[in-house]
C-alpha cells in the first residue's frame, strides 16, 4: 500500500492538488495523510518565554485545524468515493518544513502531492516557497500541481535528463509504474550544447532504453537551448500531461551562482511536475 502525504492550508490551491492525487492514484491502494501545520498569529517572544497554555491559543488553533481537516476528508470521500483509499488526519503545531520532514520519517511516506501557485517575474522569490522548500528538503518524490490545473490522465510524459543519474535510484521504478498504469509514452529529452555525451552518459542512455523497453518511449534532442527553453519549447509542440525530473544535490557555490534548473521549471511549468530526489540527496 502506498503512503502519500497531502499537505493542506485549506486553500482552493491545496484542495486542487488533493483532487489530482486521488484521481492519479484511483487504481492504487493508498493511505493518504492529510496534514495541516499551524502557529498562532500572536506567536512571539513572549509566547515562547511563557507557557502557551496560558493563552489557550494552541488549543484553539489545534481544534480549528482538526475540524477543517475532517471537513476536507468528508468532502473528498463524497466527491471521490474509493474503497482503495484510506485517510489519516494530522494537525501539528510546527513549522511547515519541520513537520513535513518528521511525517516522512514517522510514516515512511512514499510521495508528497501539493499545490503550487507558480510565478512570473520578480514574484518568483515570494510565490511557491513551501513547494520549493519541500522539493529541496524532502527525501522522497514530490508532485507539484499548478493552481487551477484540472486533472488529465498522463498520456504524454516529459522526462528531461542530462543522463547523469544513478541506475540504482530508489525511485526510478515510480516512473516505470506511472508509464505502465497510465499506458503513457515517456519522452526522454536531452539539451545538446555541442558537446557529445561522454561514455558514462551513453551508458545511462542505453540503460534507460533497456529499462523502459516494455514502455513506449522516445529519445529527443534539443539543440542550442538550455534545459528550461527545451522544456518550454517541447510543451508548446506536444500535449504533455506530466513533467518528471531528477533533482541532483547542488553544492553551496552552484546554488549561489546559478539558479538550479529544478527551481526555474517548478516556477514556470503549467502542468504537474514530479521531482525525484537523486540517490545522493536521499543519502545526504
Amino acid at each position: 500500500m502506498k503512503r502519500i502525504l497531502l499537505p493542506t492550508d485549506f486553500s482552493d490551491n491545496a484542495y486542487n492538488a488533493i483532487e489530482y492525487a486521488v484521481q492519479f492514484f484511483k487504481e492504487d491502494k493508498v493511505t493518504f495523510y492529510l496534514l495541516n501545520t499551524f502557529t498562532p498569529v500572536s506567536y512571539h517572544s513572549g509566547y515562547l518565554i511563557e507557557s502557551p497554555t496560558l493563552y489557550g491559543l494552541e488549543d484553539v488553533a489545534m481544534a480549528n485545524s482538526k475540524r477543517d481537516i475532517e471537513r476536507i476528508e468528508e468532502k473528498i470521500k463524497k466527491e471521490f468515493s474509493n474503497q482503495n483509499h484510506e485517510f489519516v488526519r494530522l494537525s501539528a503545531f510546527n513549522t511547515f518544513i519541520g513537520e513535513i520532514k518528521d511525517v516522512i520519517d514517522r510514516y515512511s511516506i512514499d510521495l508528497i502531492v501539493m499545490g503550487t501557485k507558480g510565478a512570473t517575474g520578480a514574484k518568483e522569490v515570494f510565490i511557491g516557497t513551501h513547494t520549493m522548500y519541500t522539493i529541496k528538503k524532502a527525501k522522497c518524490p514530490v508532485i507539484a500541481v499548478p493552481s487551477g490545473f484540472e486533472y488529465e490522465e498522463p498520456k504524454e510524459v516529459l522526462f528531461p535528463t542530462d543522463y547523469n543519474l544513478s541506475k540504482s535510484n530508489t525511485y526510478l521504478p515510480l516512473i516505470k509504474e506511472i508509464c505502465e498504469k497510465h499506458i503513457c509514452r515517456l519522452n526522454i529529452l536531452n539539451a545538446y550544447y555541442g558537446v557529445p555525451l561522454n561514455t558514462q552518459q551513453e551508458e545511462i542512455k542505453n540503460f534507460l532504453d533497456e529499462y523502459f523497453k516494455d514502455n513506449a518511449h522516445i529519445f529527443h534532442i534539443a539543440e542550442g537551448v538550455d534545459v528550461l527553453e527545451a522544456v518550454e519549447d517541447f510543451q508548446k509542440k506536444y500535449k504533455i500531461n506530466l513533467l518528471i525530473m531528477i533533482h541532483n544535490k547542488h553544492s553551496f557555490f552552484e546554488n549561489l551562482l546559478f539558479t538550479p534548473v529544478i527551481n526555474q521549471i517548478a516556477y514556470h511549468t503549467h502542468i504537474p511536475f514530479l521531482v525525484i530526489p537523486s540517490e545522493k540527496r536521499v543519502r545526504s
